[in-house]
């Protein structure tokens, strides 16, 4: 039975569970509930804190686990390994201090940097040949230069909002672009190709939708040439020999600019279907 780490709360937590949910799996009721088999689809859950879930599974104690880029990193677990990009919780991680007091990474070397990712600051610095005195905190990090704890941070950016209204900016080279991931441990375990392909459909089944349309049959190669679908439109003839009906699939963050093009070119009854899984 696949043993798999989910993360308990967070922001993660939310959408691994509708991830796992829409591959399919039974996930629990109760959100106090650590522990959840699911028997028909030969898996077991234990939900966990996300910084933890790369040292369970990297250890083998578990098989697989979603977790951030971050924190894989940030746990230095040499067991674990990334094997899939999910496409959700995506974050930057950036050097921040007062306005024209470092230029550049190399200007940290002997002073102190707070932050909540020690281990991921640790070996980004190690790999460049400079030491600091790491400050490790565990959250509000942007406070840390106002009340002198340290001289600069290291912490997620977003709109840099946060790090405005403390008096810092960023400088330097970004650390680590992070997103959510699946991580397996230090050995292959049966059932993860079958889990890595029903995530993979729901990240399709996220990212496009199916496109059908009525069509003059003279104006099939503009038609494919404005929307080409994954690998070929799937064209069927109609009553009447003029027309054919297409069907493709097509990214769903473009799908009113090709309905727009195809209209424009000609096709008619134009319907999107969103795709609940797939397999490609």
């Amino acid at each position: 039975m696949l043993r798999i780490a989910v993360p308990n709360k967070g922001s993660l937590a939310e959408t691994a569970a509708e991830m796992l949910a829409e591959a399919g799996y039974t996930g629990r009721r109760d959100s106090k509930e650590l522990h959840l088999i699911d028997p028909e689809n030969e898996v077991e859950f234990f939900y966990l804190r996300p910084k933890d879930i790369a040292t369970y599974v990297g250890s083998g104690a578990l098989h697989v686990g979603i977790t951030g880029r971050d924190l894989l990193r940030d746990a230095r677990m040499p067991g674990a390994r990334e094997i899939e990009a999910l496409g959700f919780a995506h974050s930057t991680f950036r050097f921040a201090a007062p306005p024209g007091r470092f230029a550049d990474v190399g200007d940290l070397d002997g002073v102190r940097v707070a932050t909540s990712y020690p281990g991921l600051v640790d070996a980004f610095l190690d790999e460049r040949g400079i030491a600091v005195d790491l400050v490790p905190l565990d959250g509000a990090v942007e406070s840390a230069v106002e009340l002198g704890v340290a001289d600069a941070i290291a912490d997620v950016v977003e709109t840099g909002t946060t790090l405005r209204q403390a008096g810092l900016e960023v400088f330097g080279p970004e650390i680590l672009t992070s997103e959510a991931v699946l991580v397996a441990g230090p050995h292959d375990a049966d059932g993860t190709e079958t889990l890595l392909r029903r995530l993979r459909g729901v990240m399709v089944a996220r990212r496009y939708v199916l496109i059908d349309y009525d069509l003059p049959a003279n104006l099939v190669d503009e038609a494919v040439a404005l929307a080409p679908g994954i690998e070929s439109p799937t064209i069927s003839p109609l009553r009447d020999p003029d027309w054919v009906a297409v069907r493709i699939m097509s990214p769903r963050k473009s799908v009113n600019q090709v309905m727009d093009a195809l209209y424009a070119l000609g096709a008619r009854a134009i319907l999107v279907t969103a795709i609940h899984a797939a397999r490609l």
